[in-house]
């Protein structure tokens, strides 16, 4: 059974319209999805061949792309019912921790559009952004990593938990909750 549950989601792709649906099932996949397969073939040779890329420094989407493989990876073993991070929306609980991702894609520059807020009917999994790490040449590492991103356990550090919400299923916009229309260069 779906469980059904509203969250504020921060747009940055392209607008969203009010009664917008957007599935994510294990056919539908994210732009997350698309940016980390377009580099699946120089992770698979970083594996074999590590080596070759001890005194390399890893450009981010290829660092990125270790990370959410390996994230992917550990998900489908050990956590088969948490949304994928390749194919889910990320959500806040309240409108307040909207605001600040908002504020924080807009500092990095990132086209942000609106804040919209959602119903779903689907699953979801609170994780710790903070436990999102800066992947390795390492697999081993990273998916000792990955586990302890998906175990959420609390940490033992000075660093507040930065709360990310995945979510999959049917999700519907029911309400533009507020335009942004940051877009880099403007």
């Amino acid at each position: 059974m779906l469980e059904t549950f509203y969250g504020y989601h921060v747009v940055t792709e392209r607008p969203m319209h009010l009664g917008q649906h957007i599935i994510f099932d294990e056919y539908q996949h994210s732009g997350v999805y698309q940016r980390v397969m377009e580099r699946k073939e120089i992770v698979e040779d970083i594996y074999t061949n590590p080596i070759k890329y001890e005194k390399i420094e890893l450009d981010y989407p290829v660092v990125v792309a270790l990370r959410e493989l390996a994230l992917e990876e550990i998900r489908k073993k050990k956590y088969p019912s948490y949304p994928s991070r390749l194919g889910c929306l990320y959500v806040s609980e309240t409108l307040h921790e909207a605001e600040q991702w908002a504020d924080y894609f807009v500092s990095l520059g990132r086209p942000t559009f609106q804040i919209v807020k959602l119903k779903i009917a689907g699953s979801r999994f609170v994780g710790d952004a903070t436990k999102c790490f800066y992947a390795t040449i390492d697999k081993e590492e990273n998916l000792k990593l990955a586990e302890r991103y998906w175990k959420n356990e609390e940490q033992s550090t000075d660093e507040p938990p930065i709360n990310e919400i995945l979510v999959g299923g049917d999700i519907e916009v029911v309400e533009i909750v507020k335009e942004i229309q940051y877009v880099s260069g403007n």
